[in-house]
């Protein structure tokens, strides 16, 4: 018990690694985990180092054993199911995220969340922060990321501070969260044509089917996303059904709010970018887990529900 508790030893925020692993088999040897890979009729077993891990997406043609989930729920990893590359197989479905259960978790951000989650106008307060705060990272990322700008991505480009002022003039005067999600959803879009015209990407459409690499890695990069969020709300014992903007209908709901406070930042360009220098499915992956840790994404999630909370008990 007391190897198990060692696991914890590193807090969530800091840990540097996601795993997504494919035609594999996940399972618990000597101690470890480890997943086994078959490769020429040579079997090859490779160590997870589960303690400073988040998460790990398990895609097509895996499998995990119970003793596996045991040690990995002691370390406090989610895990995650997901379609080829790391995305659904049905572009309306959703990563299913296994939880830890085996111990406790604080009480006062839960209870924070309620004081102000049941009041529609609060909740509309809250919704209109975290849009606020995810153009505040935005804006800290783009202004410091000399890769970014070595493409073209400057934030005080004219494109980028007319996008960014009409989203925050919008939010401020959004009288509902239906409003809001209107006020997001043009910014998405103002970003992806800029991302579009930085990259020629000529005639970009938006297709969470689509099959050209910008569409496949702009899906791959949000379930990252997603496992952050996931990971950052049940550490801090925040149930994903509390969302203030999205999935009133849908079981990810928080997860997508909390997510979308690093996606525009970190996976939109890099998506194209990426797109652009013809990079694999894998390239693409290493590069935005770097970005997490450049950018201290996990962290900046933490420190932005955790103030969310508070101030939402406050109102």
């Amino acid at each position: 018990m007391e190897q198990l508790t060692d696991l914890k030893a590193i807090l969530h925020s800091k840990r540097a690694n996601i795993y997504y692993l494919e035609k594999c088999r996940v399972m618990q040897k000597d101690g470890r985990v480890v997943y086994l890979t078959e490769d020429n009729d040579q079997k090859q077993y490779w160590n997870i180092p589960i303690a400073n891990t988040t998460v790990i997406l398990l895609g097509m043609g895996t499998s995990i054993t119970q003793s596996a989930v045991r040690m990995l729920a002691s370390a406090g990893v989610l895990i995650g199911f997901s379609g080829s590359g790391g995305t659904p197989l049905i572009a309306a479905g959703e990563v299913e995220w296994l939880s830890p259960q085996s111990e406790y978790r604080p009480t006062e951000y839960i209870q924070n969340w309620l004081a102000f989650w049941f009041d529609e106008n609060k909740r509309l307060t809250i919704a209109k922060r975290f849009q606020q705060l995810r153009i505040d990272y935005l804006q800290q990322v783009w202004r410091k990321d000399k890769d970014l700008q070595s493409y073209g991505f400057y934030i005080d480009d004219a494109d980028v501070e007319k996008a960014l002022s009409n989203c925050n003039d919008k939010i401020s005067h959004s009288p509902s969260v239906t409003d809001l999600l209107t006020v997001e959803a043009q910014l998405t879009k103002s970003l992806y044509k800029i991302a579009a015209a930085r990259t020629q990407h000529g005639g970009f459409a938006r297709d969470h089917a689509g099959e050209d690499d910008a569409n496949a890695f702009l899906n791959h990069g949000n379930y990252l996303a997603y496992g952050l969020a996931a990971t950052t709300l049940w550490v801090l014992g925040i149930p994903h059904g509390f969302a203030v903007m999205h999935g009133k209908t849908r079981r990810g709901a928080l997860v997508f709010d909390v997510a979308d406070l690093v996606k525009d930042a970190l996976i939109l360009p890099w998506a194209f970018i990426c797109a652009k220098e013809q990079m694999s499915e894998q390239e693409f992956r290493q590069q935005c887990l770097q970005n997490f840790t450049q950018h201290k994404a996990l962290d900046f999630m933490f420190e932005a529900v955790k103030t969310l909370s508070l101030e939402g008990s406050q109102l």
